[in-house]
């Protein structure tokens, strides 16, 4: 059976395999880096094939990363990725991670990194006043990449027009690059894929399905009608919101095999282990 064979029928079996007996020979594919350069979708907003994250576990205003690093053990964090050829941050309101990324910005030129942040607004006015607010705490002029934080019903992109016509407004005035959404259950990634609105998906996969909105087989046919239709998807949960770690090479390897995934956001909570992912994702993505 060949690796796209393997990948359409038997994904859904993969928290049952084992890392020994992981299939690795179908997965080899050509060498990528965490720091490959990538143009994500229809606005072609340049970025690393890594994205920082800063919420593997957040929520109310905190997450695992701000409680364990603080603001300067991020920044310093975030540097050092950097430093290394990873310039993709992934922040959100939820994580309370704007001031984080925003001392982080004061060690290295702004526009050489693509900030990703995300808002829970739904009306104009909201998401108008989060932009404003969003780029105070950061300390810039413009975002990169402005996400719909975690949708999760079907009707979505009706309930949220007001601040959908607020962030493309200010994708024409420069204020943003790019948007889209972060989507939580099957019907939203489903409205997201059928939403001319949506340029970039941040999507939930990975071998095992942990914390996924279906099987992985169900996602992927979603996540390649978006790629169809030209939307950038940045993949989350790859290492299973943590859940995964003891199975990274596989879980990294499997996702940098999928034909639909551009890149990929994960937390790093140390410097250590932001450094052994950047040794694992090149060994992932010809490991035979």
């Amino acid at each position: 059976m060949n690796r796209r064979g393997f990948l359409k029928t038997s994904s859904a079996a993969f928290g049952a395999v084992s890392l020994n007996s992981f299939p690795y020979h179908l997965f080899a594919g050509t060498r990528k880096q965490a720091t490959d350069r990538i143009k994500l979708g229809p606005r072609h907003v340049e970025l690393s094939r890594l994205a920082m994250g800063t919420g593997t576990n957040g929520g109310g205003g905190s997450s695992n990363q701000t409680k364990q690093l603080g603001v300067r053990g991020m920044a310093d964090l975030f540097k050092a990725a950097y430093d290394q050829g990873v310039t993709f941050w992934d922040a959100a309101d939820q994580y309370g991670t704007h001031p984080h990324l925003k001392a982080a910005l004061g060690l290295v030129p702004r526009e050489k990194v693509t900030i990703l942040t995300k808002t829970h607004a739904s009306t104009e006015a909201e998401a108008k006043a989060d932009l404003d607010r969003f780029r105070r705490e950061l300390g810039t002029d413009y975002l990169d990449i402005v996400l719909l934080h975690c949708m999760m019903d079907d009707d979505w992109s009706t309930r949220k027009r007001g601040a959908m016509n607020a962030i493309a407004e200010a994708r024409e005035k420069g204020i943003v690059r790019t948007h889209g959404v972060s989507c939580h259950t099957l019907g939203a990634l489903k409205t997201a894929a059928a939403e001319p609105w949506v340029e970039v998906d941040l999507a939930r996969i990975n071998p095992a399905g942990v914390a996924m909105d279906a099987d992985p087989d169900t996602v992927l046919a979603v996540l390649r009608q978006m790629k169809r239709s030209g939307k950038g998807i940045i993949g989350m949960k790859i290492l299973g919101a943590g859940r995964l770690r003891n199975r990274a090479d596989e879980a990294l390897q499997y996702s940098l095999a999928l034909d639909c995934v551009d890149c990929f956001t994960i937390g790093s909570e140390s410097r250590a282990e932001m450094e052994d992912l950047l040794k694992k994702i090149p060994a992932a993505s010809v490991r035979g």
